[in-house]
């Protein structure tokens, strides 16, 4: 069985803790998916035969770990889809990035366009869609000029959290695409999410650190 860490489960959820470097779902790459990973998990867990539905509602980029949820059924998948649409499915982030702030608190609002390349820019209105995100500063590390901070999320856009802090001048520590230029492993973790089980209508809340490795090194959690 897959050595999986999963944080809930039901007959129709499941919620997993995705490790850094892991797809979401199967590409062009053919490397392993946390999506095949999690259906493997109950297919022998429970023995099940044939193919086993197990409904992606959200996505994390490949280098960022943290928690995942997933639906068991179409109906969960149908519902869960429903509060991220309504913004009623919540998602906190942490993060390190370079610099440090003034201000311990604070908003973003730009408009982020995603280019052909599977990149993404700020841009205007006309040719952007709005992106949204609030942010706490939970300490700051002078000698190395780096923060740690709490980020949430309230839009979904392509690279969102990556490109705002970057044109804000805050780019995240080890972001080979939108940061400086380093080899190391990106310091961006889905901390939490909270929704409503599609069924019983309970709020639920699941919550995972980052391995105390690279750039989390530099700050107590």
């Amino acid at each position: 069985m897959n050595k999986l860490k999963v944080l809930y489960e039901d007959n129709h959820l499941i919620a997993v803790e995705k490790p850094c470097n892991v797809l979401s779902q199967a590409d062009h790459t053919n490397d392993l998916d946390i999506l095949t990973m999690v259906k493997q998990y109950i297919k022998e867990k429970y023995n099940k035969p044939g193919n086993v539905y197990l409904g992606l509602v959200h996505r994390l980029d490949r280098p960022v770990g943290g928690v995942m949820v997933f639906a068991r059924t179409t109906k969960a998948a149908r519902r869960l889809s429903n509060q991220i649409k309504n913004h009623e499915l919540r998602k906190t982030y942490l993060a390190v990035v370079w610099g440090l702030f003034d201000k311990l608190s604070g908003e973003y609002q730009d408009y982020i366009m995603k280019k052909d390349d599977g990149t993404s820019i700020i841009t205007d209105e006309e040719h952007g869609k709005l992106a949204v995100l609030s942010y706490e500063v939970l300490q700051q590390n002078k000698d190395k000029n780096l923060a740690y901070v709490k980020i949430n999320l309230k839009t979904g856009r392509h690279h969102q959290i990556r490109v705002q802090f970057a044109s804000h001048k805050h780019p995240l520590y080890g972001d080979q695409r939108y940061g400086k230029i380093d080899k190391e492993q990106i310091c961006l973790y889905a901390h939490q999410i909270s929704f409503y089980h599609p069924i019983t209508k309970e709020l639920i809340s699941l919550t995972s650190y980052p391995a105390k490795k690279g750039g989390w090194t530099y700050f107590a959690m």
